[in-house]
């Protein structure tokens, strides 16, 4: 535990970071002097292409695949299926992730991980063990594993992000995985892998070290200082057996934890040089204790999310100050969405079942919404944030949705894919002058939220505009300071009269993006409208 010194530093820290996010808010969202609570105004975004944060990491844009109710079996792996191929993958999800351009997907857990010995997943399946995940109560076949995900990934053009378990796994289970994965011959893993019909290696370059184990809910879960040591010793091991991974370690479960940053820190303390990166997770809801209930609030949750950013950012600083280190740390929020329907102890207990429909949240347009702000916050923090993962990609909490007929679209499934296909090259720094409302704990809070790209190869530009305001239109002047683009390549926006209109088998088109018209540019400068309760991506060519 902290002594009162190390306390009151580490809080200084963690509210500097605050202040310093606040006074990028600032320069980045909104001006003050303009800021008015009149949502008729004409809201100025300026674009100045020689203004740049950072180049866009193409993995901001990741997701997650765990061993939790129906993500993989039945998901992504349903070899009983008619739609399935020889190898059991689901063809339609195949053809939809592939679509997507998903950069890179974490598996296999989550909590999943933290007991999963990942022996029991590889060799003859005649011969894998079912087991009772402890996590979730169900039970696992062990007919996908690691070489069947490798598979899958490389059909849908993906990387892995590989999880390992820290929980009831050692380092020297985690090294030989890595050895099973990344050398070609000539040593035991390798030879194995080589014996279950797996001759390349698979060249696995970033690993989580780890899943939350901060959290008592935890398999294996330890103190701070305990978790840092082992993944110190993991950390060597592995690199003992490739040098050129990329190491991620476990950092706080959210904001809401009794340990935050407290966590951060003293884990960094253990392992700051042998690691690369620390993750973050976070989940947000229109639930009573986190907004009581009030949609403008919600929509505005990604403003927090850049806080959580910021204050991490801040111990991983602090750390490196402490220990005088060249190195930089970058930040993985390996986990985040909407997600707090199905959260209740019984949503989370497979009933020792195998394939449960457990995490199964439905989606709305107000959550859409909110997946856009984040997916917009996550840009303008790229020069930190270097890998980011949409938990998860099919059925579980996910914008993907199967049954044994086909799939169909969530809401949130669009602003992600906007990002997906759309957002390349530099992000840029865009000063918003927007109207504000207030709220609760966030302060003024701006109407537009606006995040943008310029790609240097083809001079495309980007934008991807949130209105938080629930009742009117946004009238939008664009002002491009030093270039202006070309025509419009592509233009969409998700909005509707119902924030709880959601998609489902029945009617998977009731919130479906609509063609944004009527931009009209002239002299420098662009001006249309967007609708109250919207999300919009607008795609310029050179």
């Amino acid at each position: 535990m902290f002594s009162d010194t190390r306390r009151k530093f580490l809080q200084q820290a963690a509210t500097a970071g605050i202040a310093c996010s606040s006074n990028l808010l600032a320069s980045r969202f909104a001006s003050a002097q303009t800021a008015s609570t009149d949502s008729a105004a004409v809201a100025r975004i300026y674009v100045d292409s020689r203004r740049t944060i950072a180049p866009l990491d193409r993995n901001l844009f990741g997701s997650f695949l765990e061993h939790l109710g129906r993500a993989i079996y039945e998901g992504i792996y349903d070899p009983g299926s008619t739609l399935s191929d020889g190898s059991g993958f689901r063809k339609d999800v195949l053809e939809e992730v592939r679509q997507l351009g998903v950069p890179i997907i974490r598996y296999p857990g989550g909590n999943f991980v933290s007991g999963y010995n990942w022996l029991d997943g590889v060799g003859p399946k005649k011969d894998r063990p079912r087991i009772l995940d402890k996590a979730w109560n169900t039970v696992d076949t062990n007919q996908f594993g690691t070489n069947e995900f490798m598979a899958w990934s490389k059909i849908v053009g993906t990387r892995p992000l590989m999880g390992l378990n820290l929980g009831t796994g050692t380092a020297e289970r985690a090294a030989a995985l890595v050895e099973y994965c990344n050398i070609e011959k000539g040593t035991k893993w390798s030879d194995l892998r080589r014996s279950h019909g797996i001759e390349q290696p698979h060249k696995v370059e970033h690993w989580c070290l780890g899943n939350e184990m901060d959290g008592p809910w935890q398999i294996g879960h330890v103190t701070a200082t305990e978790y840092g040591m082992k993944a110190q010793d993991a950390a060597r091991q592995m690199h003992a057996v490739d040098p050129s991974l990329k190491l991620i370690a476990c950092g706080s479960s959210g904001p809401g934890m009794p340990t935050y940053l407290e966590w951060d820190r003293e884990v960094l303390e253990q392992c700051y040089e042998y690691v690369d990166a620390l993750s973050l997770h976070r989940y947000v809801g229109n639930t009573k204790e986190e907004t009581g209930g009030d949609s403008a609030k919600f929509v505005a949750m990604n403003l927090s999310m850049e806080h959580q950013i910021a204050e991490t950012l801040a111990v991983c600083d602090l750390v490196r100050g402490h220990k005088r280190s060249s190195k930089k740390l970058w930040l993985s929020f390996d986990e985040w969405n909407v997600w707090y329907r199905a959260r209740d102890a019984e949503a989370m207990n497979g009933h020792e079942h195998e394939a449960p429909h457990l995490l199964e949240e439905v989606y709305n347009l107000e959550d859409a919404l909110v997946v856009g702000g984040i997916v917009n916050t996550l840009m303008r923090n790229a020069d930190r944030v270097k890998i980011a993962c949409l938990a998860q990609l099919v059925n579980v909490i996910a914008p993907i949705v199967t049954n044994a007929k086909g799939l169909f679209r969530q809401t949130i499934y669009y602003p992600y894919s906007w990002a997906l296909q759309w957002a390349r090259g530099n992000v840029l720094q865009i000063l918003v002058e927007s109207p504000t409302y207030e709220v609760s704990e966030l302060g003024k809070v701006p109407y537009l939220d606006v995040a943008g790209t310029l790609s240097p190869e083809d001079g495309k530009v980007s934008l991807f505009i949130l209105n938080r305001d629930l009742t009117k239109a946004q009238t939008v002047e664009i002002n491009w300071q030093d270039r202006t683009p070309g025509k419009v390549l592509n233009s969409s926006v998700l909005t509707g009269s119902d924030l709880k209109a959601f998609n489902s088998f029945e009617a998977p088109q009731r919130v479906a993006p609509q063609p944004l018209d009527r931009l009209s540019s002239s002299g420098g400068r662009t001006k249309f409208e967007v609708p109250a309760r919207s999300y919009t991506a607008i795609q310029w060519g050179a």
